[in-house]
């Protein structure tokens, strides 16, 4: 069955209708990589292509957040959206260009890799970026949480035992190091590793050869190593939690994943992505994303990350029977993101969001919030004016700097 057309109707105009984009572009790059690097920006990473497929490079034009529209089967934006889409990750901000410029350096090489950034960002997606384009793509890539292992069972996981090394050992198991063997090895969560264990696994990664629980024979292997962690390695190094020797060797070449509240341009992106995939999935007949739906999207702050997001977009299509995506954005929490401003305009902001809530968006009277904050009515509606407070299904905020001229508080008793 064919994908239902999804479309975003800009501000003051009708909707485009679009046919949802094709399979994501999860390919992997083997023979041709080219690197252009640029010497006029340094803050710019190398514009980078790989079998047609050119991640944005300096020169390329910002994506508008109101002008951005879905993927158009077979059409020349389609083209476009494919090139934000680069082993499985999903984006075009500056942040996420300079972490995926890293990967491109190092996987060719055999080092170790370390991958650090908070839950949900997509760290496995780098650790299996890094072994797609290495030499050892057609070798075995394997996946090993620490943290998914009581710490009593981790050594045979990690290295496996012969028959009769503890109780229950009622056979020879193959731990997860042989099985990578020749291949790449991915420890998620390396910072849960016991320091019992660690020495262990500092000599694996230095001498390449370890002991099967219960064995005296010296077991040899080559593995490439990538771990990750969302600690803080070198605090657990300084609280004596974890082993320096060993943080220096897993350091070799760090790559920091950047969280999703530092790519505020790819949350379109995502959400256009997750919310095709949805439909594709389960069948809905979702056709259009409001503009203020995304707008409200793009500016939320997501603590979980990209999983969070797109965990959001899925139960928003579920819940959405018609042709327009409902999303449920009465259950974003936004009391961290406004308890902590950045600014002095967010500051204000919040606290004219607070009293209209309170006061149940009720501006003028004894009841409305000009007389909580203090002001004049007409004081407080040039301000709600200014900063483009509006209400929407529950969910108030600021519009973005570039629209607080156009916008006017709707769903406000003046």
């Amino acid at each position: 069955m064919s994908a239902n057309p999804l479309s975003i109707p800009r501000s003051g105009d009708n909707s485009v209708s679009i046919q949802g984009t094709k399979q994501a572009v999860i390919g992997v790059v083997r023979q041709h990589q080219s690197k252009l690097t640029s010497k006029d920006d340094p803050e710019e990473p190398s514009g980078l292509a790989w079998h047609g497929h050119v991640w944005r490079g300096k020169n390329a034009a910002a994506p508008n957040r109101e002008d951005v529209q879905l993927n158009c089967e077979n059409s020349p934006e389609t083209r476009d959206e494919s090139r934000h889409i680069f082993e499985g990750m999903v984006g075009s901000s500056l942040t996420l260009r300079r972490t995926l410029d890293q990967v491109i350096t190092v996987a060719p090489t055999d080092a170790t890799v370390l991958i650090q950034g908070e839950t949900g960002t997509g760290k496995e997606l780098i650790a299996l970026a890094v072994h797609n384009l290495s030499p050892r793509r057609d070798r075995q890539f394997v996946r090993f949480n620490c943290a998914a292992i009581p710490l009593g069972l981790l050594e045979s996981e990690l290295f496996g035992h012969e028959k009769g090394a503890f109780t229950g050992a009622v056979a020879r198991k193959i731990g997860r190091f042989e099985l990578a063997n020749k291949g790449t090895l991915f420890l998620d969560e390396i910072g849960d590793v016991p320091l019992e264990l660690q020495a262990k696994l500092l000599r694996v990664l230095q001498e390449r050869e370890f002991e099967r629980l219960g064995s005296n024979q010296t077991q040899q292997v080559n593995v490439r190593l990538v771990a990750a962690t969302h600690r803080d390695l070198k605090e657990m190094v300084s609280d004596g939690r974890f082993r320096s020797d060993l943080y220096f060797r897993l350091n070799i070449f760090p790559v920091s994943v950047p969280p999703l509240r530092e790519r505020g341009e790819d949350v379109r992106l995502l959400v256009k992505f997750f919310a095709e995939d949805c439909v594709r999935r389960i069948n809905r007949r979702v056709k259009t994303i409001p503009a203020d739906t995304m707008r409200v999207l793009s500016e939320y702050d997501w603590p979980g990350n990209v999983r969070e997001l797109q965990n959001f977009i899925e139960r928003a299509v579920i819940l959405s029977p018609g042709s327009e995506l409902r999303a449920p954005l009465e259950d974003l929490d936004w009391s961290k993101q406004l308890a902590q401003p950045q600014t002095l305009a967010q500051a204000e902001c919040g606290h004219i969001l607070k009293a209209l809530k309170e006061s149940g968006w009720v501006v003028g009277g004894p009841m409305g919030a000009a007389r909580k904050l203090g002001l004049k009515r007409t004081t407080l509606i040039g301000k709600m004016r200014r900063l483009g407070l509006f209400r929407s299904t529950e969910a108030a905020f600021p519009l973005p700097a570039e629209r607080q001229e156009q916008s006017y508080p709707t769903k406000a008793v003046i």
